[in-house]
């Protein structure tokens, strides 16, 4: 009866991995490209998502290209006209799914204006039919997007610049509907946050948007949350119940626990989770209070333990031998989230996280110091070159994956 306990878990386990992910937005074999100003130019929002996604589903294939330019209106700007961007900057990478995320400076930082509005919701109109002409199948998010801050200073104006981009951003969600594209509001919950952060800690809320345009990492990261959110991201890392007195894993999704035995005044085991949590930057004061003022965690984050039937005391958690916290008896029955913890898993994570960065710094290096400066010299020592550099952002690529893959980990909860 254990015996088919334990495979029921199992079971059950797999199959809610497989549900959350055939929920989610993308899909294994998916190439997506980013597009966008400077706010996507800056390599945050997008990074957070690509690296969530490598680090959720490690064993499937989807890749991500970063093609916003800084300036850029729905007419185009310092990297050329719209079509120029678009034929140059998306289409060759025959994306399966494509973000856009324009508006910011297409209302030119003042009031309302009814044609400058009209000028963006044509140029959209544009970018999708052209995206939609060329790559038949393709699927679209437009964003609506990112918050002007008039939360932590004074507007500059009545009713304030971030009333006009939640217009642009009302347009872009009914054109969704119309044409049957995704959507993703990343103004409302970041304005909701800096709200919160506001309230918690007015100088460092203040730095969430340092220029009131552009956001750091910690109003990037809330970007991230909204983004996946919009794509039915799953909250769930693992989930693992131990029953101590047993000796017996009663629950284990998106994991596997193995030799469960006891230890000297604990318990121990070894547990493979099938995906790695959300690397976030504590230690980072501004990151620290995105986190704070937002659902994040909840939201995105989700590795609970639970380990019932522990003598009363305080009790250190283990993970390949390092200390991650001490815990009374009851609050490791009532569970404690993994992914807020300093574990072998959080490192791990964050080295990928450091692979994701690096092989967008060097397509950076490729697109925007070769390939368009010198796009009217097409030599062959140039051909040669943008060649080595994508084989060398492959083998990133390779690396980045390699180091999400599951790793058995050695717990051990040990009577202090």
């Amino acid at each position: 009866m254990r015996n088919r306990t334990k495979l029921l878990a199992l079971l059950l386990g797999v199959a809610g991995a497989v549900c959350a992910q055939d929920n989610f937005g993308l899909r294994d074999g998916d190439r997506v490209v980013f597009y966008g100003d400077s706010i996507t130019d800056q390599r945050l929002y997008t990074t957070f998502t690509e690296t969530y996604v490598v680090t959720r589903f490690p064993k499937t294939n989807i890749t991500f290209v970063h093609s916003g330019w800084g300036g850029d209106r729905v007419a185009g700007g310092g990297g050329g006209p719209v079509d120029v961007r678009l034929w140059r900057d998306v289409l060759p990478y025959n994306p399966t799914v494509v973000t856009i995320m324009l508006g910011m400076n297409d209302g030119r930082y003042r009031a309302f204006d009814q044609p400058t509005f009209d000028e963006f919701s044509a140029g959209f109109k544009h970018i999708t039919d052209v995206l939609k002409r060329q790559l038949p199948g393709v699927r679209i998010t437009a964003i609506q997007p990112s918050p002007y801050d008039d939360v932590t200073r004074a507007p500059l104006f009545e009713g304030g610049y971030n009333q006009v981009l939640v217009r642009y951003g009302d347009f872009l969600k009914q054109l969704a509907t119309e044409q049957h594209f995704g959507v993703a509001d990343l103004n409302t919950s970041v304005v909701e946050g800096l709200k919160k952060a506001n309230e918690l800690d007015a100088v460092n809320a203040a730095k969430l948007i340092p220029d009131r345009v552009h956001p750091g990492a910690g109003g990037h990261i809330l970007m991230a949350e909204a983004l996946l959110k919009a794509w039915n991201a799953p909250a769930l890392v693992a989930d693992v119940e131990v029953d101590a007195g047993r000796k017996e894993a009663v629950r284990q999704r998106n994991s596997h626990v193995t030799d469960l035995h006891a230890a000297a005044k604990g318990i121990a085991w070894t547990q493979t989770d099938e995906a790695l949590p959300m690397p976030v930057d504590m230690k980072d004061p501004l990151v620290a209070l995105a986190m704070r003022s937002s659902d994040f965690m909840q939201a995105l984050n989700q590795a609970p333990l639970k380990v019932r039937g522990l003598s009363a005391g305080r009790y250190a958690l283990k993970i390949d031998g390092d200390t991650v916290g001490t815990f009374t008896a009851e609050q490791l029955a009532a569970g404690v989230n993994l992914a807020e913890l300093p574990t072998p898993m959080m490192r791990q994570a964050a080295e990928v996280h450091a692979l994701t960065l690096k092989h967008n710094v060097m397509h950076f290096t490729r697109w925007r110091t070769l390939q368009v400066p010198m796009e009217k010299n097409q030599t062959a020592h140039l051909l040669k070159a943008l060649d080595a550099l994508d084989e060398l952002e492959g083998d990133l690529l390779k690396e980045q994956r390699a180091a999400a893959q599951p790793k058995a980990r050695h717990f051990e909860v040990i009577a202090e």
